[in-house]
């Protein structure tokens, strides 16, 4: 009997020793992996957090105490990840998606400051130097500020009481009539925006503005289909960077004539200023569907950059 208990009782801790070995191993080859992406050294990335670069080697290698809200932002921030990324690292170090309340607060008291007024007012004005279409959005993908650019491409969309492009990027694309018009191939797009909502709700659950999309989502039958059963589907086959922003390329109309349809990249590239405020800068690549690509000028990124 007590043979028996003893066998239960070590096979679990067996078990469980394997699971955190596991786990370590999944965290330090996603820390280490961005650290490699961006082609920093351990000693580089220990300067950006502060501390010495044996402890960073002991955080990577995930040899941490106490892996605390702070530590992990702290880390997500000195490896210039993404929310998408932010989440992974904590669902590896800590087994769930981070909580947003203390990182809130410090935003909340750092937005309220004039420089940073100052700061978002500056920025406004080179984004609109840009040909490209450029627009930052808080968590919920309220759009704080864009482009001329931005606005162009959306300038002939009809008002509407709660899915504007100059509000709200995800309830434009899954809500507004005038949508599919710009967003070619629409129900793709759909796809990815669920994505991003569904990607954003596990990371920020309790927020309001979310919530109410996801609300929206569900009275509308296709999408409510499309949310529960379609989307899950084609995030396994996509894989994460589609989820996120990196590398998806789709289509949309643009409203000029001479510019027409047009393939587009998301891409996202924010500069830590706006990250810490707990903001996100995207924009939209865009390069002639027709011309450029019979021509052979189009070139992905990687061929770009050889």
């Amino acid at each position: 009997m007590h043979t028996g208990f003893h066998q239960e009782a070590s096979h679990k801790q067996t078990t469980d020793f394997l699971a955190a070995e596991s786990q370590a191993k999944r965290l330090q080859y996603f820390v280490k992996g961005r650290r490699d992406h961006l082609d920093l050294s351990q000693y580089q990335v220990a300067e950006r957090l502060g501390i010495s670069d044996r402890a960073y080697g002991n955080w990577e290698r995930g040899r941490v105490k106490e892996w605390t809200d702070e530590k992990l932002y702290a880390l997500a921030e000195a490896l210039e990840m993404s929310e998408y990324q932010t989440t992974r690292l904590f669902l590896y170090a800590v087994g769930r998606a981070p909580q947003p309340d203390l990182r809130a607060t410090f935003r909340r008291s750092e937005s309220e400051a004039p420089a940073v007024a100052a700061f978002l007012g500056d920025y406004t004005v080179m984004m609109d130097a840009l040909s490209l279409p450029s627009f930052v959005i808080d968590q919920r993908w309220d759009v704080r500020m864009a482009n001329k650019a931005y606005r162009d491409l959306f300038r002939k969309v009809r008002p509407h009481p709660t899915a504007m492009p100059s509000k709200n990027f995800l309830r434009f694309g899954l809500f507004h009539p005038d949508a599919p018009t710009v967003l070619v191939d629409h129900l793709k797009w759909q796809l990815a925006m669920l994505a991003q909502l569904s990607s954003s709700l596990e990371r920020h659950d309790a927020d309001a503005g979310l919530q109410a999309i996801r609300r929206d989502v569900y009275l509308h039958a296709a999408l409510r289909e499309a949310y529960v059963n379609d989307m899950p589907d084609w995030v396994l086959g996509s894989g994460a960077d589609l989820v996120h922003h990196e590398a998806a390329v789709r289509e949309l109309r643009h409203p000029d004539t001479h510019l027409g349809l047009q393939r587009c990249r998301l891409v996202e590239e924010t500069p830590r200023s706006l990250k810490t405020l707990g903001l996100t800068r995207l924009t939209l690549v865009l390069v002639d569907f027709d011309d450029r690509l019979a021509q052979g000028s189009y070139r992905a990124p990687d061929q770009q950059a050889a």
